[in-house]
């Protein structure tokens, strides 16, 4: 079973990014949205990890929050918009909310 796995809140200062980084599974894949698109930024410790994932791993971001922070996706990332977060919702078995 897949499951999409949706990071809203800044990795730093907050253990839901490594607790959802710990739980993946080989067939699951990660939507960064809200602050959580953070994790993308330069050379910091969450864009290492997300950036040592397996090539291919399914990592996502949101547009207009990466955009409302002056931020850009690296290649290993695709930006979708809104309707493809609801794409990818149902491309998963299951969406789990790290709220």
């Amino acid at each position: 079973m897949t499951t999409l796995h949706l990071l809203s809140h800044s990795p730093v200062g907050d253990d839901r990014f490594d607790s959802c980084l710990r739980l993946l599974g080989s067939r699951d894949g990660v939507l960064l949205t809200g602050d959580a698109t953070y994790a993308l930024r330069g050379d910091s410790l969450p864009a290492r990890e997300l950036a040592a994932l397996p090539k291919g791993f399914p990592l996502f971001a949101l547009d207009e929050d990466l955009h409302a922070r002056g931020l850009s996706a690296p290649a290993h990332c695709t930006v979708v918009d809104y309707p493809g977060f609801v794409e990818l919702c149902g491309r998963f078995d299951k969406v789990n909310g790290w709220l």
